[in-house]
């Protein structure tokens, strides 16, 4: 990495946010099951995941933007990015309070690096974690951070950044393995705080993008904590899933000053509980569970301009609200205009990926809202959106929508797919088939190097052909057709039915008809299909089936 461990720059901010957001992504399925408190709804993990989404992609905003330049952007630009995405893009209870701990550590690291400024910025993002919150309770994320930052402070005078954060790794560690003890509801259902365990995640993302090394003991979730008897009067109330909490959680952004914040939360903490107000400098991030979601909203109106809004039901049975779905869809991601005319034409929604700009969940769960289904098969066709769609499809069953993802790992599987796929058949016979499909499409690529380097099949020149299969470079070529063929030639090697192949808005339509006339030749018994993918990236993407 380009920072030694004293003096982390933007890119060690870049990576954190990466390896944070790959480390959650694994791990979201396993926070959401412990989520219990407040509410025992679920999504801590994919809240944690897309709030982080977001802080990520406005860190890759700001990198963007240096793109034209030689230059890369500052520390400072980078953390206040970090914390500026993680704001509005905050979910649930969980994500607005690790938006207000990242907000914490960017003002501190936006002035400064090293080991003493880290110390100050975790000590200074617990102090306004729990600040913002209305009605602290012990046993939460709070607490872990709070223990997180006084074992930064107890690290040894002088340590560096690295030494720092692994001290506060492990301290949050200890903290996360003590919070049944502290709290009822956690304890009851044996387990450690969600919160806390995606706040555990994060720091060990941190030790390993200002170290170079992943932490020494990865988390393992302790045996279940066994409760002794007593009572639950720390535990409020309905707080712990039990059907008497509030109805709703609001969120919202607001554009608001600080005066009219405060009487906002003075009037929020009446409607409701789990009040958490985060931001500053005339832009926060509102969350509230309240039983009167319109108030809370009003409520909003009047301190100032709120937009973002969104409301959730608590009710396990959600579909009153709407009108009840009554078919099914596919929800496909496509590199390419033409592949997403033919998607359609196949009666799927489709959402865009253009060349170096994934789509973020928000925009897959757009999607699967737009299909207006009960039931959602979700093909991502790209293996660097499994935890994206996960997330999306995680978000969209808590709204009432049966959602199954296909892990397609290119276009060509999705198109495989979509082509077996029978909304008359039952949901489980048609996925099934729509996977077994997908699995049986070996899948390749070509693109062109854009630097010398080291590949799984030698080195490359800025200007050779790379023919991947299966996402490993295993041609290295001069020219698109002669590097097609041995592409072709050693996908069908191992035998096939029928090639597609999907042509570039910039490749001859020429090039398809040599190819097929090479299968023919080469190759008997073996069909071949040709689809125009449009402004996609890559030259040309082929599918053996």
């Amino acid at each position: 990495m380009p920072q030694t461990a004293d003096e982390p720059d933007a890119v060690a901010v870049r990576t954190w946010c990466a390896l944070a957001l790959d480390a959650l992504g694994r791990e979201r399925e396993a926070i959401d099951a412990i989520n219990v408190y407040p509410v025992a709804d679920g999504d801590t993990g994919t809240n944690l995941y897309l709030t982080v989404e977001s802080a990520a992609a406005a860190v890759e905003a700001v990198f963007a933007a240096h793109e034209t330049g030689t230059s890369v952007p500052s520390a400072a630009d980078a953390v206040r990015a970090m914390a500026h995405g993680a704001l509005i893009g905050a979910r649930g209870n969980s994500g607005t309070i690790l938006a207000q701990l990242l907000r914490g550590m960017a003002g501190v690291l936006a002035e400064g690096t090293g080991g003493d400024r880290m110390r100050l910025a975790l000590d200074r993002a617990a102090a306004w974690a729990r600040e913002a919150v209305a009605h602290p309770v012990e046993g939460t994320v709070l607490t872990v951070a709070d223990r997180a930052a006084a074992a930064a402070g107890r690290a040894v005078p002088g340590a560096d950044t690295a030494e720092v954060a692994r001290a506060a790794y492990e301290g949050a560690r200890a903290a996360l393995d003590a919070t049944p003890g502290q709290l009822p509801a956690l304890a009851r259902a044996g387990v450690v705080d969600a919160g806390g365990r995606g706040l555990v995640t994060l720091l060990g993302a941190l030790v390993q993008a200002v170290s170079g090394r992943a932490p020494e003991r990865p988390y393992e979730a302790p045996v279940p904590f066994v409760p002794v008897a007593g009572d639950d009067k720390e535990c409020p109330a309905g707080d712990d899933g039990d059907g008497g909490g509030p109805a709703f959680e609001v969120i919202y952004l607001l554009e608001a000053g600080d005066e009219a914040v405060e009487r906002l939360r003075t009037r929020l903490d009446v409607l409701g509980d789990s009040l958490v107000v985060v931001g500053g400098d005339g832009l926060w991030n509102v969350h509230v569970h309240v039983d009167d979601a319109g108030a809370a909203v009003e409520a909003g109106v009047e301190a100032g301009r709120p937009y973002r809004i969104r409301i959730t039901h608590f009710a396990a049975d959600r579909t009153h609200a709407r009108p009840e779905p009554a078919r099914r869809a596919v929800v496909v991601v496509v590199p390419g205009g033409g592949l997403a005319a033919l998607c359609r034409e196949a009666g799927a929604t489709t959402v865009l990926a253009r060349p170096g700009e994934p789509p973020a969940s928000g925009e897959l769960v757009d999607a699967i809202r737009r299909a207006h289904a009960r039931e959602v098969v979700l093909l991502p066709n790209d293996a660097d959106l499994r935890h994206t769609a996960a997330a999306a499809a995680e978000q969209a069953r808590a709204q009432g929508v049966r959602v199954a993802l296909i892990p397609t790992r290119a276009a060509v599987q999705g198109i495989a797919a979509l082509a077996v796929h029978e909304p008359d058949r039952s949901f489980d016979e048609d996925v099934v088939a729509m996977t077994a499909a997908a699995g049986a499409t070996r899948y390749a690529e070509l693109a062109v190097a854009e630097r010398q380097s080291w590949t799984s099949a030698g080195i490359c020149q800025a200007g050779d052909i790379l023919g991947l299969i299966d996402g490993d470079v295993a041609v290295i070529g001069q020219d698109v057709p002669g590097t097609a063929r041995k592409v072709l030639d050693r996908m069908l090697a191992a035998g096939g039915e029928l090639v597609t192949l999907v042509l570039g808005e910039t490749t001859p339509p020429t090039l398809a008809d040599a190819l097929e006339q090479h299968v023919r030749e080469a190759h008997l018994a073996v069909d071949t299909t040709t689809y125009e993918g449009g402004h996609q990236g890559a030259p040309l993407m082929i599918g053996v089936e």
